[in-house]
C-alpha cells in the first residue's frame, strides 16, 4: 500500500476565527505540516500559545505577498478580509503557480476560472484545478437546503439566516459586540447580501437572503421556504434529500428542525424539519451549520485534502 507523501501548507490571516480551527485541523493532518502563519497583530508570538490544538515551535510571521511566495509550499490557504487576496494570488502565480490556494474570502467566488469547492455539490466539477474558492459560511447553508428541489422549484426560495457573531470576524463591529446582542436578533444586509448573490449565481435561480446576527459564538440557522410547482408529499420531499445526500459524511438529513446549539463544533450539516403548507406546494426546510467549521475551516481542509491528491476527509472526524 502507498503511504501519501507529505506537504507543506501554509495560512495567510491566521488571528481569526477560521484560522485558529485551521490550525487545529491541520495540527492533527498525518500528511500536512503547517509551515508558516502570517499574522501581523501576533507576529513573533509562538502557535502553541494561542492554541492548544498545535504542540510545535511554529511562530506567527508577518509575511506580505512575495513573502509568502518565496515560501515555496504546496498549498497556502487565504484567511482574509474580502479584497484582500489579488496581490497574494499574483505573487504565488508569478512565484510558484501550481501552488493550491484555497480562498476563504468572496474575491474569486464570482470568477469562471477559480473552481467552487463545495464538494457536496460541485464535486463531479474538480478537474485537478490548483485555484479553489471557499463557499461562503451562510452560501453553503442555503445551497445545501435547496439543491435537492432545485428542479422542483416554482418561484425564489426564501431563506431567513442566523449566525452566531464569530460569522462577523474579529475586526469590532457592532455584530459581534457581546454587549449590544446581547437579549437581542440583529438584521443586516437584508438584500443583496454577496452570499444571496452567491448562491443566485450557483444554482442558477434567483434567491432571497435575510441575514441576521444573535447573542451565540457560532452556528447558523437557515430557515428556507421552497414553492413547488407540484404538489408534493411530506415523505417524497424527505426522500429526495436523503437520496441526494447519501453516501456523504457531513450531510445528515433528520426529521425534526435541527437545533443550532447541536451543531456547534462539528464538521457536518444537519437538514431537517420538511414541514409542509396545506396543498403541498408549499415546504419549509432548516439547515444548520458551524460557520466556523462546514461554513469555513472544514471545508477548507476538504479542498485541500482533494488538491493534494489525499482522501478529502482526511483529518476530519465523521
Amino acid at each position: 500500500m502507498n503511504v501519501p507523501q507529505s506537504f507543506t501548507v501554509g495560512i495567510v490571516g491566521a488571528r481569526g476565527y477560521t484560522g485558529t480551527e485551521l490550525i487545529r485541523l491541520l495540527a492533527a493532518h498525518p500528511h500536512i505540516e503547517l509551515a508558516f502563519v502570517s499574522s501581523r497583530e501576533l507576529a513573533g508570538q509562538r502557535v502553541a500559545d494561542h492554541n492548544d490544538a498545535y504542540q510545535g515551535e511554529l511562530r506567527y510571521e508577518s509575511l506580505d505577498a512575495d513573502a509568502v511566495a518565496a515560501k515555496g509550499v504546496d498549498a497556502v490557504v487565504l484567511a482574509l478580509p474580502n479584497g484582500k487576496a489579488e496581490p497574494f494570488v499574483a505573487a504565488l502565480d508569478a512565484a510558484k503557480p501550481d501552488t493550491v490556494i484555497v480562498d476563504l474570502s468572496a474575491d474569486y467566488r464570482f470568477d469562471n476560472s477559480w473552481y467552487y469547492g463545495l464538494p457536496e455539490l460541485t464535486r463531479n466539477r474538480y478537474d485537478g484545478q490548483k485555484r479553489i474558492s471557499n463557499p461562503g459560511c451562510y452560501a453553503t447553508a442555503m445551497q445545501l437546503a435547496i439543491a435537492p428541489l432545485l428542479s422542483q422549484l416554482a418561484g425564489p426560495p426564501t431563506c431567513f439566516g442566523v449566525s452566531g457573531w464569530s460569522g462577523a470576524g474579529t475586526t469590532p463591529s457592532d455584530k459581534n459586540n457581546p454587549e449590544l446582542l446581547r437579549d437581542n436578533l440583529m438584521p443586516y444586509a437584508l438584500t443583496n447580501h454577496v452570499h444571496e448573490r452567491e448562491v443566485a449565481t450557483q444554482l442558477g435561480v434567483p434567491v432571497e437572503f435575510m441575514p441576521h446576527v444573535a447573542p451565540h459564538f457560532r452556528g447558523i440557522t437557515m430557515t428556507v421556504n421552497l414553492w413547488l410547482q407540484q404538489p408534493l408529499k411530506r415523505e417524497e420531499i424527505v426522500a429526495l434529500y436523503e437520496q441526494r445526500y447519501a453516501g456523504e459524511p457531513l450531510v445528515e438529513v433528520v426529521d425534526e428542525a435541527p437545533w443550532v446549539s447541536r451543531i456547534a463544533g462539528t464538521h457536518g450539516v444537519q437538514i431537517g424539519g420538511f414541514t409542509m403548507a396545506p396543498g403541498n406546494k408549499r415546504v419549509v426546510v432548516v439547515a444548520t451549520i458551524d460557520n466556523l467549521l462546514k461554513g469555513a475551516a472544514t471545508q477548507a481542509l476538504q479542498n485541500l485534502n482533494r488538491a493534494l491528491g489525499l482522501d478529502e476527509l482526511t483529518a476530519i472526524p465523521h
